[in-house]
């Protein structure tokens, strides 16, 4: 079975796409959604966040998401402890996962593969292109944030350019070029290179 990751800057639609795929009977792994499940169920990341970041991270069990953004928001040392805390268990749980998919090809969506070195255990990897401008727009709309808030969110990934060059396989995802007939031809080229 073939291991692919999807990947793109914030805003670019990533997950929209493995949507598509999923609809074409391909199972996908949303490591953003994973990293929150374990950092709630995975008691050992859970000791090791409440031994990093204090007693304060959870309330009733349940991760205290707003103490723990608070934290590491603005401070570069203190998100890298998060990211080396919580990257390793996402890595691991999404490892096996795909050991349990039985299709010809099974996805995992992330957005730091690159930064994370973890592109080098996928077989090929998909990159979801879209313009700047649509990006932060889309962003804004999403999640009610100023236009600074989200260049500091794209501060912290690598250039969509660098990251695009980095892919085995690019779905331009703009409003212009249709989404659905790319994910569908990529979908055939993967099932040939399954066999």
């Amino acid at each position: 079975m073939l291991k692919i990751g999807i990947t793109s800057g914030i805003g670019s639609g990533k997950s929209t796409v493995a949507k598509v795929f999923e609809t074409l009977g391909i199972p996908v792994y949303y490591a953003d959604d994973a990293a929150k499940r374990l950092m709630n169920e995975d008691e050992a990341l859970k000791n090791s966040l409440i031994a990093t970041f204090g007693a304060e991270t959870y309330i009733d069990g349940k991760l205290n998401r707003p103490f723990l953004s608070t934290k590491v928001f603005n401070d570069a040392n203190q998100l890298a402890k998060l990211n080396a805390l919580v990257h390793p268990a996402t890595i691991l749980d999404g490892k096996q996962w795909l050991a349990k998919q039985t299709t010809p090809y099974a996805i995992k969506e992330a957005a730091l593969f690159f930064e994370t070195g973890s592109a080098a255990n996928l077989d090929y990897v998909i990159g979801v292109y879209a313009p700047q401008a649509l990006r932060i727009h889309r962003v804004m709309q999403r999640d009610g944030i100023t236009r600074n808030d989200v260049f500091a969110r794209m501060q912290k990934q690598i250039k969509e350019e660098i990251k695009m060059r980095l892919c085995d396989f690019v779905i331009t995802n703009n409003e212009q070029e249709m989404v659905i007939p790319q994910v569908v031809n990529l979908h055939q080229k993967l099932l040939a290179l399954s066999v």
